[in-house]
């Protein structure tokens, strides 16, 4: 039996993209980082090759502030690229090499932004969530990758969020306020696989980079 279509927003991002999200955990560093074979040289270049899209993505956010569609999406306390360019200085590798996946994944994430950057909830909602969700899943499993270090890297903290849980059931919602608001969801449908692609490639890329023995 064929489950229905879920009609809100936010259960029809998460179809989209839950293929996507197995195969990202399953392959590529983020794969080597969950059964604890990172090296601390690979998780900086993962922060590093993701460093210019979360800087694009805030940016493009900034940029629609005033919109009655994009503003609730406006979040400093969920912006991660300071927390990366601190913890790059932390892992003492600022200085990784940026992939042509990373500058493809940049690209996207800009263009998302023009328009009425409805597009760019796809990529908020890709990279916020994932933060909140699976990034605290992995946060608990550096430590076997990255030994002390973990410990002391910013990128997994939100001081400024009392409640992850309740801000993620608000962020949800917000999504469903979104989706009623916005004219066509299917290209924002469509966009967060897009994202999902670039995150994949931007693991595969960074693994082949810093290749980790098994």
């Amino acid at each position: 039996m064929i489950s229905p279509a879920p009609t809100n927003f936010a259960a029809q991002l998460a179809q989209a993209t839950s293929a996507l999200h197995v195969q990202a955990e399953r392959g590529g560093v983020i794969a080597d980082l969950l059964r604890g074979r990172g090296t601390i040289v690979s998780y900086a270049g993962l922060m590093r090759n993701l460093l210019p899209a979360y800087r694009a993505l805030e940016a493009g956010l900034e940029q629609h502030r005033a919109s009655p569609l994009l503003a609730r999406f406006v979040r400093p306390e969920v912006y991660r690229a300071a927390a990366i360019e601190a913890d790059l200085i932390t892992l003492g590798v600022p200085d990784q090499p940026l992939l042509p996946e990373a500058v493809a994944y940049e690209a996207a994430v800009r263009q998302a932004a023009e328009s009425d950057g409805a597009l760019l909830v796809a990529h908020a909602y890709t990279r916020t969530l994932g933060d909140l969700s699976g990034g605290q899943i992995l946060r608990n499993l550096l430590g076997r990758s990255l030994g002390d270090v973990a410990a002391h890297l910013a990128f997994h903290d939100f001081p400024a969020i009392a409640d992850i849980a309740a801000f993620k059931a608000q962020y949800r919602a917000d999504l469903e306020i979104f989706g009623t608001a916005v004219a066509d969801i299917q290209p924002v449908l469509n966009e967060a696989v897009l994202a999902f692609g670039h995150n994949i490639a931007v693991s595969n890329a960074v693994a082949a980079q810093f290749v980790v023995s098994a």
